[in-house]
């Protein structure tokens, strides 16, 4: 039996995904044409599992590829280097992320509450947080 593809839009399985499938639409259509010279719009019946494979398959330069080598820099002296351009899209995508964690008042609560336990763990507060 093959394994199931991954779906692209769960982000809440996937805090690490650095792209949004409605949001950046465009994007992986333009890289989709680009690596594989397929009009997404054109195509009649793609499969869910093919398209999930494609884009996951994108190369960092494509148009999403280098988005999403942007948004995920983890290097700040890489960042400290950023053009305006770089800077900004950095910079909107993670205000977009806090901006959709803050929408959800139990999941931020319940973050909050895994850092809290994580901060006495580590610092030898083996008390339970409330």
């Amino acid at each position: 039996m093959r394994k199931q593809r991954p779906d692209f839009n769960g982000q809440q399985t996937q805090p690490n995904n650095w792209y949004d499938l409605r949001e950046d639409w465009p994007l992986i259509e333009a890289s989709l044409a680009k690596q594989y010279g397929i009009r997404i719009r054109q195509q009649a019946d793609m499969p869910w599992s093919e398209f999930c494979t494609l884009v996951a398959g994108l190369m960092p330069d494509t148009p999403l590829g280098s988005i999403v080598a942007i948004r995920s820099e983890q290097d700040p002296k890489v960042r400290k280097n950023f053009n305006a351009d770089q800077k900004r899209i950095y910079n909107e995508w993670r205000l977009r992320r806090a901006e959709r964690k803050l929408a959800d008042p139990a999941k931020l609560e319940q973050e909050m509450k895994s850092l809290e336990a994580a901060l006495a763990r580590m610092f030898g507060g083996g008390g339970n947080v409330q």
